[in-house]
């Protein structure tokens, strides 16, 4: 295993990327999906299984891990790999979405954000420096900068407003952070729907050499065509030699997409969210289990796909387990969304080192057009 971070590009097809970052705890293959883990668990999902279906890398969230079980405490219990019993590298988001999700529940100023629990109302203060000593705490491996995401729609001042403050918390994380051999902090391109605002974010992250650039304040409320104007504007502005993060994105057509425009790493809780509510992710489409169509289905999800979850299954039961809310269902749809997903990714990489990724974009594109197999 590498000793320091480092990102590699394997190939380069259009704009789509495939590379590598190697870090001490392991290798991410890119364009990557990063299963979410918010409080230190993959929902309905064994850290095994994550592991299985080709996950290089999961996510935490500092906000939640934060208020329970606590940083300290996750320190004391050998870091968050060892608590949660992934060796693999770990990526921490800052918390930076739940100044916009929470926002009735956090006061803001340029020393930090006022949280009150969600979970019992107590306050809790989160300035820069603590947010990077909270993800030193759970031992991330790649902590990401605290900053404020702007829900969409939103006036041009706030955007500007909010886009300038995460500037100024990217340079104090950045030396809260320091010189951590074998991991990295990366810069949050923030401006909502604002091409200049965008560029201005992300030029100015790039001239501080961070090891990596992620993009937010997207998939918050705008359409699709709207987010992929800004990775138009600012995937040029960023350093070729670094990973980009689209972070909290998306479906699978969001992906596609987003790697055609130079995307590297993704997340989202959509697979898992999904798979909780009956639906999965298919080489068909979404399919949505709770239909009666499905009741007397014997057919498995997927008789082509390498998941037991998908090949070894009946869509009858699958939708008995739904219907009756039994704790199965949420079980197997989320691990045939994630293993779909990180098939997806997979096929993905290939088709970018084969120079085939604009076809093979389509030929995946037109199978979900296409649909799911008659009913019997």
């Amino acid at each position: 295993m590498a000793e320091t971070f480092s990102f590699k590009l394997i190939a380069i097809d259009g704009k789509a990327r495939r590379g590598v970052i190697s870090m001490p705890r392991g290798e991410i293959r890119t364009p990557a999906f990063m299963p979410v883990g918010t409080g230190g668990t993959v929902k309905a999902m064994y850290m095994d299984q994550v592991r299985g279906v080709g996950a290089d890398i999961i996510l935490g969230n500092t906000y939640h891990l934060m208020l329970r079980p606590g940083a300290e405490r996750v320190a004391k219990l050998g870091g968050l790999h060892e608590f949660a019993r992934w060796p693999h590298p770990i990526l921490t988001d800052s918390g930076g979405f739940q100044v916009m999700s929470l926002s009735k529940l956090r006061k803001l100023s340029e020393k930090g954000v006022t949280f009150h629990s969600h979970i019992d109302g107590a306050p809790y203060e989160m300035s820069p420096e603590r947010s990077i000593e909270i993800q030193g705490l759970l031992d991330s491996n790649i902590q990401m900068q605290l900053d404020e995401c702007t829900a969409l729609p939103a006036k041009p001042t706030e955007i500007e407003r909010a886009m300038e403050l995460s500037l100024r918390w990217a340079e104090r994380c950045k030396t809260a952070f320091g010189d951590q051999p074998g991991k990295a902090m990366f810069g949050i391109v923030q401006g909502g729907d604002s091409a200049v605002m965008r560029v201005r974010s992300a030029q100015a992250l790039k001239a501080m050499d961070l090891k990596g650039y992620a993009l937010g304040g997207l998939a918050v409320g705008e359409p699709q065509s709207v987010m992929l104007e800004m990775l138009d504007i600012t995937c040029p502005e960023l350093p070729a030699d670094r990973p980009r993060y689209l972070m909290g994105v998306g479906t699978p057509d969001d992906i596609l997409k987003s790697v055609a425009r130079g995307i590297d790493m993704f997340d989202c809780v959509m697979p898992t969210r999904a798979g909780r509510h009956g639906l999965a992710y298919t080489r068909r489409g979404k399919i949505n289990l709770r239909n009666a169509r499905h009741a007397d289905d014997p057919r498995p999800l997927d008789e082509e796909s390498d998941c037991p979850a998908a090949r070894d299954y009946s869509r009858a039961y699958l939708h008995h387990l739904v219907r009756s809310q039994e704790s199965l269902g949420a079980m197997l749809l989320s691990w045939n969304n994630l293993s779909y997903y990180q098939k997806l990714m997979q096929d993905i990489r290939a088709a970018i080192e084969a120079k085939a990724f604009e076809a093979r974009a389509a030929e995946i594109s037109e199978g979900w057009a296409r649909g799911d197999i008659p009913a019997v």
